[in-house]
């Protein structure tokens, strides 16, 4: 295994194997022994003290209230000793699908329990153990811990863990194993729905009624709710168990040092990141019925990423969730008016902003030399050029977008209907914007009738088409004849400037009516392309994805 060892503790492993002799609770013996781990890779970097506290917390303290008197402890891919008769005589020591079992190791820890096997902890020894060092190393692991902890909500065996435990056990099994990702999901959705209420409340016009009712405008409850809830949604609560750990090894004073300089080196801008990663990728194998399995690497390395390496890893599950948080957040500051007067709108609201601060710019901040100019040009020049390649048969995914994008659905290519129609409902939500926002510009002068929203889906249809003409033309005409290519292009900005013109003239048509236009029309594209990717089968079926994918 990936573990160091050190000479004074080989004198131990007789001290150790003889643990397999001792009788525990009753006739039964151990078949795994767990030990002790030391986490040597801590000076590293601020991400890889952050990392080596969390897992020292982990090894140590955590281990060994899970072994006595929990007695949920499996095996987690650590230095354990395992009874290699009792295992290969009862279905072997690891699984065989690296799909099925992205996280293999838990699964020997399960089979050995299902079996009438015995695990304990012991910390009379230790043994080296190096962690990830880098940003997106770090966050490789994460997803690979969460894609694996998707197939154990998912596996027969954690189904006949949870029938054969007794209540008490069986609920410490949950919180230790897949019940802590499920609340990281959870936690994440319950922004969504919190902030996707607010955006039904203020586009509705039920918002404004309600602040206009003088029996219900000054009720605070809700508010109050709300504000002692935004402060533990900053994952401090996360990192209780580091200080107890470090507490009770160097001492309190020392725990609570160490926990301020972490906060000054940005230790919940990094947590609150990986709770995003935590999410999006259980959720992702919990929608789909599989994960993929990423190669980690394991490098001891400390380098700096390129900025189209940081789209291709983070895109989908952090940057996308971000921006939707973020376009969430300004619709609700733009058109809502509650909590403007309320002493609790900072409280209410500081946790989602600092929430949508963490997910865009963490991979940044947390990059070696990560605002260096020179460097950021050249990323620049590095991320248009992989975009404007075209994928193709033999092409990696970083070398070009297209590429990369089919490597990102192929995990939906192959799921089955239920995630297909569950695909197509989140989608929905995104309609949600256009629906709202066309009633709230000033060209419609407040006017409430279905046939506005009728032309504003014509206006996102010619959008639509607009752009299948300047695709069709470039291909065609800008490497033989780009004359006329740039003719049709100001022919259309010409049209354009009109039509915006001849509205601003008749109709009353504003600047911020244009800006908020765009916006709806861009989420909507958005859901197309989602429901697009979603409906995949039937569109290839219908010969029409190759169309939709050119668009």
């Amino acid at each position: 295994m990936n573990q160091d060892n050190y000479f004074e503790e080989a004198f131990k492993m007789r001290n150790v194997l003889e643990e397999f002799q001792k009788d525990c609770h009753g006739q039964r013996k151990p078949t795994i022994l767990g030990l002790r781990e030391h986490i040597f890779t801590g000076s590293g970097s601020s991400l890889a003290w952050f990392m080596s506290n969390q897992q020292a917390s982990f090894v140590t303290i955590s281990q060994r209230i899970l072994a006595d008197p929990l007695r949920v402890r499996f095996h987690y891919g650590h230095p354990d000793i395992f009874d290699r008769i009792f295992h290969i005589t009862r279905g072997g020591i690891s699984k065989a699908s690296k799909i099925i079992n992205s996280s293999e190791d838990i699964f020997s820890g399960f089979n050995s329990i299902l079996r009438g096997g015995f695990i304990t902890h012991h910390e009379y020894i230790q043994v080296g153990k190096g962690r990830d060092v880098g940003m997106n190393q770090i966050s490789l692991f994460e997803a690979k811990v969460a894609n694996g902890n998707g197939e154990q909500t998912l596996s027969r065996d954690v189904y006949r863990l949870g029938q054969q435990f007794d209540f008490f056990r069986m609920l410490s099994f949950y919180f230790t194993t897949v019940g802590f990702y499920f609340s990281s999901m959870v936690t994440v959705l319950t922004v969504y729905v919190f902030l996707y209420g607010r955006l039904y409340m203020v586009m509705s016009g039920l918002e404004s009624e309600i602040l206009q009712n003088p029996s219900i405008r000054h009720t605070k409850a809700l508010e109050e709710a709300l504000a002692s809830q935004s402060v533990f949604q900053l994952g401090l609560v996360l990192m209780l168990p580091m200080l107890m750990e470090t507490g009770l090894e160097k001492g309190f004073r020392t725990a609570l040092v160490d926990f301020v300089i972490m906060q000054l080196q940005l230790a919940s801008v990094f947590f609150t990141f990986q709770l995003g990663t935590k999410a999006h990728f259980y959720g992702r194998t919990i929608l789909h019925g599989q994960s993929i399995y990423g190669a980690m690497g394991r490098g001891f390395v400390v380098f700096r990423a390129k900025f189209s390496d940081n789209y291709r890893l983070y895109s989908r599950s952090h940057f996308v969730k971000g921006l939707e948080l973020f376009i969430l957040l300004i619709v609700h500051e733009v058109y809502g008016e509650s909590y403007r007067s309320s002493n609790l709108y900072l409280f209410i609201t500081f946790s989602m902003w600092f929430l949508v601060a963490s997910w865009l710019f963490a991979p940044f901040i947390f990059n070696p030399s990560g605002f260096d100019w020179q460097k950021t040009v050249d990323d620049w020049a590095d991320w248009k050029r992989w975009m404007g390649n075209h994928g193709g048969i033999g092409i990696q995914p970083d070398k070009s977008w297209e590429s990369w994008w089919e490597e990102e659905q192929e995990q939906s290519k192959n799921t089955n209907i239920r995630g297909r129609i569950l695909e197509i409902m989140l989608a929905f939500r995104f309609f949600i914007y256009q629906y709202g926002i066309v009633y709230h510009l000033q060209i419609v002068h407040h006017s409430k009738r279905i046939l506005i929203y009728g032309l504003s889906w014509a206006v996102l249809l010619a959008a639509l088409l607009v752009l299948k003409m300047v695709s069709l033309g470039r291909r065609r005409f800008c490497a033989d004849f780009p004359l006329m290519f740039r003719i049709l292009k100001a022919l259309l900005f010409l049209g354009f400037v009109s039509a915006m013109t001849i509205l601003s003239v008749v109709r009353g048509l504003i600047v911020s009516d244009i800006f908020a236009a765009a916006l709806a029309f861009l989420l909507t594209g958005w859901a197309l392309v989602l429901i697009g990717q979603a409906s995949r089968p039937l569109l290839k079926g219908l010969g029409l994805w190759d169309s939709l994918k050119e668009l």
